[in-house]
């Protein structure tokens, strides 16, 4: 029985990634912070476990504790909305600890294994914020498109072996509670001069229409993970695929 392991459970875009391969039949890893199996499905086949990403001692604990994995999924992440001049820079730090080198930290720690067995999965989720520049999330693309780079890089070196890397960019996503946490680190106010170009920035992304759901996201990591032929670089939701045709890119 096939095995993933999955940062950033605690809600969301990890709860959906967890249901979807619970329902096909994988044994799952559910990592947080704070171990909770609330939001989860009730199943035999899924294991919590505590996990920082950014602490080398907790992912080698998880890691010990797992046996085989044959797919990673690098959820875990945090949000800022901010301007530059607006943002705390000790927590434009820890979203790069966690966003970029977190993923890196994770990857690394499973590699090894799956280049011995010859045969893996790496999903990193990214977003698609890295499409197009955006105002007030200068911080968090930033370290997105990082991840971006490292991902496209990395999946050629795991090539060699036979191991996948891919990205998933979800698009904007109201139903979880990554955009409320992303508005807490702001870290202080936004600054005055830019205060009325920040409000209704804000409006225009509350009325949007085109929507990501974690549904979306769940579905785009099964194709990742499942489909030798998809491509590195995936959408999920509607706005992300949006996104995509007009960036270019190709879905295939």
């Amino acid at each position: 029985m096939p095995r993933i392991l999955i940062t950033g459970c605690s809600s969301g875009f990890g709860q959906a990634i967890a249901a979807q391969f619970l329902d096909q039949g994988w044994e799952v890893i559910a990592t947080m912070r704070k171990p909770s199996f609330e939001g989860l499905p009730a199943s035999d086949r899924l294991q919590v476990l505590p996990l920082d990403v950014t602490n080398p001692e907790s992912i080698a604990a998880a890691i010990a504790g797992t046996g085989q994995i044959d797919a990673l999924v690098n959820n875990a992440g945090v949000g800022m909305l901010n301007v530059l001049e607006g943002a705390d820079m000790a927590r434009a730090r820890e979203l790069f600890e966690t966003n970029v080198l977190g993923a890196m930290a994770m990857t690394r720690a499973v590699m090894p294994a799956m280049r011995s067995r010859r045969s893996g999965v790496i999903v990193n989720i990214s977003s698609s914020v890295t499409l197009r520049p955006l105002p007030a999330l200068s911080i968090y693309s930033a370290s997105k498109a990082a991840l971006n780079a490292f991902t496209e890089s990395f999946a050629l070196e795991a090539a060699e072996f036979n191991v996948r890397a891919r990205l998933v960019l979800p698009g904007s996503a109201p139903s979880t509670s990554f955009g409320r946490n992303a508005v807490a680190r702001m870290g202080m106010d936004v600054p005055q001069a830019y205060g009325p170009f920040v409000q209704a920035y804000f409006q225009r992304l509350q009325s949007a229409t085109e929507k990501t759901q974690a549904r979306d996201v769940a579905l785009a990591v099964w194709r990742a993970v499942t489909d030798e032929t998809a491509p590195v670089m995936l959408p999920a939701g509607a706005d992300a695929e949006t996104w995509f045709r007009d960036a270019g890119l190709v879905n295939a």
